[in-house]
């Protein structure tokens, strides 16, 4: 049995899904049910007996003790986490709580339950915390990947509250002995995702026949990552990971954010255009009307002013994971982005006005 916590978010949902339709693996999902949830994406387990959903709090030590106490997990998926950059810099009060006291309180419940079991038992536990590229700051355009030992420079609330979880899950490892593993992971996207991300964002607005907006010059680096790719990680470094030690989890698949909303918008408007949908067309659930395609280019970026501290380029060496795994992403950009694309057009259930 696998206790994840934020199993109604964006990976967390793929994350619950495979564990328990395609692993068989028995299934506790802890989740707040925060704005960015997605419940209704778990309906496909929500009757299997495998599936576990508690509404909570990872902040709450008493649930999650008497939930460690119950299920006897073989291990925690720490995904639970406030993440969007613009809402940190907003108010970092809720990062702040959830990521890193959040974090902390997890790992104070998970060291008093380890002392419980067993040492056989106590040995076959993991303790998984997923965490982020960003903890690294920016990078310049010639330095090199950060592999696990880079050094941490967080430019902003969200990555420094994601950096302080990180050096107290090492912490408990030095100290306590707690058996962790953490993840650091590339930008991550795909169907589903709540529609304040670069990707899931670009497609709403181009639904509304809208230009996609771009901090800057557009010309910020990100590494891209597929969802399931993701997961798959998560699922190999929980099998091969040693305790103590960190993995990044990285997607191979950079470029400029510039280069790709042009790429996105390329698979968009074929799609679209595959479909065969007019520009009178409406997409059923969005209220808005289908633009004319293709449109020009000028039409369909607008670039805005920056935000503060934005970093300009991430980037990770994940040789570590592949060496003790094998594990290496499936899924190529385009794939990925036309997958992402045909759900959201899926979703709206595309019909003629």
């Amino acid at each position: 049995m696998i206790f994840v916590t934020g199993g109604c978010g964006f990976i967390g949902t793929r994350f619950a899904l495979d564990c328990v339709q395609h692993r068989g693996e028995e299934l506790i999902n802890l989740d707040a049910l925060t704005y960015a949830a997605r419940p209704q994406a778990l309906a496909p387990i929500g009757d299997d007996p495998r599936y576990h959903f508690i509404h909570g709090d990872i902040g709450d030590r008493t649930l999650v003790a008497s939930i460690l106490a119950e299920y006897r997990p073989r291990a925690i998926v720490h995904l639970a986490a406030e993440t969007h950059v613009d809402r940190s810099i907003e108010d970092a009060t809720a990062f702040a709580q959830t990521n890193t006291i959040g974090t902390l309180v997890l790992l104070q419940a998970t060291r008093a339950w380890l002392a419980t079991l067993t040492p056989p038992e106590a040995a076959r536990f993991r303790f998984l915390h997923c965490s982020t590229d960003e903890v690294f700051g920016s990078l310049a355009a010639d330095e090199p990947p950060c592999d696990e030992n880079a050094p941490y420079r967080p430019r902003n609330p969200y990555s420094a509250s994601k950096a302080a979880a990180d050096h107290f899950v090492s912490a408990f490892h030095a100290t306590h002995g707690l058996p962790a593993l953490i993840t650091r992971a590339a930008n991550t996207y795909g169907p589903g995702q709540y529609p304040e991300k670069l990707i899931p964002l670009a497609l709403e607005r181009l639904l509304a026949g809208e230009p996609v907006p771009l901090y800057g010059d557009g010309r910020a680096v990100r590494d891209w990552l597929y969802v399931d790719d993701h997961v798959a990680a998560l699922h190999a470094v929980l099998r091969h990971g040693r305790p103590g030690q960190s993995y990044h989890v990285a997607g191979g698949q950079a470029m400029s954010n510039r280069a790709l909303v042009e790429r996105l918008i390329g698979i968009f408007d074929r799609e679209v255009l595959d479909h065969k949908i007019s520009a009178g067309a409406t997409v059923v659930g969005t209220g808005h009307r289908q633009p004319s395609l293709p449109a020009a280019e000028g039409e369909r970026i607008r670039f805005v002013a920056d935000r503060p501290g934005h970093d300009l380029r991430y980037a990770l060496d994940d040789r570590r994971l592949r060496a003790a795994s094998g594990w290496a992403p499936a899924t190529g950009l385009d794939e990925g982005l036309r997958q992402t694309v045909r759900a959201r057009l899926a979703e709206g259930r595309m019909r003629t006005t």
